[in-house]
């Protein structure tokens, strides 16, 4: 998918690792063992922030951060998934529904769930997940929730702003019940899913967060969550005031999806791409063999400049315009080669569940 095969930048090398153990699931160059998260990824640069950052009114606390943690962390879940894996996560409504990340379930088949720190463990089922946007979702049975246990409430991303209140709360390193708090240091960032494909539109936090804190809330400054936890970007394995959340209005369109039992489908391009130092577009790195984009008329080395009218000025772009569409549907890319300007058009198809690298 584009954006993938960036230039690196020696000077500007991070660990990124995924903040839960994810059992049977290692990418990382470096094999580090730890307790409590065995998922490792290393990235050459930090993810960056888009133009074009929406502008909100500040949010403003209800009350102060002692309040706001003793209203929802009984809503906020310990996750033991197998023998090994652990992770955080949140009560999503009154029918027993558990937010968390794909990384947290992946490869285990047992499950339970303990809601805040004077919760009875639970048994959960896993109801679905999605890779590509590192979501879960468990089900408990509502009727053992005690009824003074109240769902968390969903904000908007949307609105979001850099400097806005941010309130992690999870489990790292098992220790359930942990609060740390900070701001919103930047939006719209981009990172790399479970199954190598990208998740956009991310949030960055200051807010601590540490392996075990992965599926657990990011709330704002009423108590509202606005993303679940999911990325560290670390040198030491601990965290260094960058965060990773996925935006929870990416919750609200994939979770209703989970909760279906329906398979998510995704349209697909079938190229990786890169940026051009000295101009907007995404630069075709490769064409997947096989893809939509390899029976057209597109080549390595034409810069993707639109898709169906919609600008493209780097790489992300051109992955959040694939996606605005879907599979089946011919979209008009227009390039330039050689200095010409060229119309390609190219039928998507339905991504993969799994990036195929190399």
């Amino acid at each position: 998918m584009s954006g993938m095969n960036r230039s690196s930048r020696a000077s500007n090398v991070f660990f990124t690792f995924l903040g839960a153990a994810a059992v049977g699931l290692v990418i990382a160059v470096l094999a580090l063992v730890g307790v409590f998260d065995q998922t490792e990824r290393v990235i050459t640069e930090a993810p960056r922030v888009a133009a074009g950052i929406p502008v909100s009114d500040p949010g403003t606390a209800s009350g102060s951060v002692a309040d706001i943690y003793a209203e929802t962390a009984p809503g906020v879940a310990f996750i033991q998934a197998g023998s090994g894996g652990s992770g955080s996560g949140f009560l999503l409504d009154g029918q027993g529904h558990v937010v968390t990340n794909q990384h947290v379930v992946d490869g285990a088949t047992s499950f339970t769930v303990r809601l805040g720190e004077e919760g009875d463990e639970l048994p959960a089922e896993l109801i679905g997940s999605d890779a590509s946007t590192d979501l879960a979702v468990l089900e408990i049975d509502p009727k053992k929730v005690s009824g003074e246990t109240k769902p968390l409430e969903l904000a908007s991303s949307a609105a979001l702003r850099p400097g806005d209140a941010a309130i992690a709360i999870g489990s790292p390193f098992g220790l359930s019940g942990t609060v740390t708090t900070g701001i919103i240091s930047a939006l719209d960032r981009e990172i790399t899913a479970p199954n190598s494909f990208q998740i956009s539109g991310v949030l960055q936090t200051d807010a601590a967060i540490n392996p075990g804190n992965s599926g657990g809330p990011l709330l704002d400054g009423q108590g509202r969550v606005i993303g679940v936890n999911s990325q560290i970007a670390s040198s030491s394995r601990q965290s260094s005031g960058v965060g990773f959340a996925v935006p929870v209005d990416t919750v609200k369109q994939i979770v209703p999806q989970l909760l279906e039992g329906g398979e998510i489908e995704r349209a697909y391009l079938g190229v990786s791409s890169t940026e051009d130092p000295e101009a907007e577009g995404a630069v075709v790195a490769a064409i997947t063999s096989g893809g939509p984009a390899a029976s057209s008329d597109l080549r390595p080395g034409d810069r993707i400049t639109d898709v169906d009218g919609r600008s493209i000025r780097r790489p992300e772009d051109l992955s959040s315009a694939v996606l605005l569409h879907e599979p089946g549907d011919t979209v008009e890319l227009t390039v330039e080669r050689d200095g010409e300007q060229r119309t390609i058009e190219v039928r998507l198809g339905t991504r993969p569940n799994k990036l195929e690298q190399g």
